[in-house]
């Protein structure tokens, strides 16, 4: 069961840590020395609340139910537009004032997240129809058969995951002493973060009867390892972003994001082999062929 496999991963990561050596430090945020990378950090955690918060309140209320295509487009891409126009028109929320817009970490952050999450949108979303027998059905604009407004909402979803994840980290690395010991337990901490994170947007998104699988309970326990491969990738690569004492370019960071994706695209495939499952692309959604479909 999803609690049986959380309560091993946790029981093994708090195991390992009894064989880690303290450095007597360790912090959660970027340091001040990375001020830009804090207020960023910072910025998509609080940003995170506001829009979970409206998030909670659509499904809990169902007022999904009265959405229209035009609705989820509006909803979805207002709430990812204050992320993507930050950089540009409000950098002083994240220190980067001052600077040239490719070097604003908060663009750059942006940049990654944005890539990732469309490449997500756009080829993983397959899998999930194929090998979980996953299915949209709201009314929607759609891109390759994916709801438009899944694309916007994969990014303020991702910026606020991906700053926790940074947070863990950063706290891993800077609070152990580096050895076999500490990677092992890095490397276990990004997957069962990778699971829950899964898991529980899983959880949370269960109210909404417009997304559903064939099995629920299968979607989740193994769903979540399915999904849980992105942020095996993604974490720790995104965690690179301006992290280092040479801060990446805005190319360095956007073929960064790119080969993460690649990777994980690799990963999922890998899967949906062993599972000897077909994988087929279809531009329509089965609700888009027959209307009643539809939720």
């Amino acid at each position: 069961s999803i609690s049986q496999i959380i309560a091993t991963l946790l029981v093994a990561l708090f195991s390992i840590s009894l064989m880690l050596k303290t450095t007597g430090k360790g912090y959660w945020l970027a340091p001040k020395t990375s001020k830009s990378k804090r207020a960023c950090e910072l910025w998509f955690l609080v940003y995170g609340s506001f829009w979970i918060s409206c998030f909670g309140i659509i499904i809990a209320m169902r007022l999904y139910d009265d959405f229209d295509r035009k609705d989820y487009f509006l909803v979805c891409g207002g709430l990812m537009l204050p992320l993507l126009l930050q950089p540009v028109l409000f950098p002083k929320i994240t220190a980067d004032d001052g600077r040239p817009l490719l070097e604003r970490h908060s663009f750059k952050a942006n940049v990654w997240i944005f890539i990732f999450g469309f490449i997500g949108n756009y080829w993983y979303t397959h899998y999930f129809y194929n090998v979980l027998k996953a299915s949209y059905t709201m009314k929607s604009w759609d891109v390759n058969g994916v709801p438009i407004p899944m694309f916007f909402a994969t990014h303020f979803y991702f910026t606020f995951y991906h700053a926790l994840s940074n947070m863990a980290i950063r706290k891993t690395l800077s609070t152990y002493e580096s050895g076999w010991f500490r990677t092992i337990y890095l490397m276990l901490l990004i997957f069962t973060m990778s699971y829950v994170t899964a898991f529980m947007e899983a959880l949370t998104i269960s109210g909404f009867s417009c997304y559903s699988f064939a099995d629920r309970q299968m979607a989740w326990v193994l769903g979540s390892a399915f999904y849980g491969i992105y942020f095996i990738v993604s974490f720790p690569m995104y965690f690179r972003v301006d992290e280092l004492k040479v801060p990446h370019s805005a190319f360095q960071t956007a073929i960064e994001s790119l080969a993460s994706g690649m990777i994980v695209l690799c990963l999922l495939d890998f899967v949906r082999i062993y599972l000897n499952q077909d994988l087929e692309i279809r531009l329509n959604r089965p609700c888009k062929l027959d209307g009643t479909l539809t939720c």
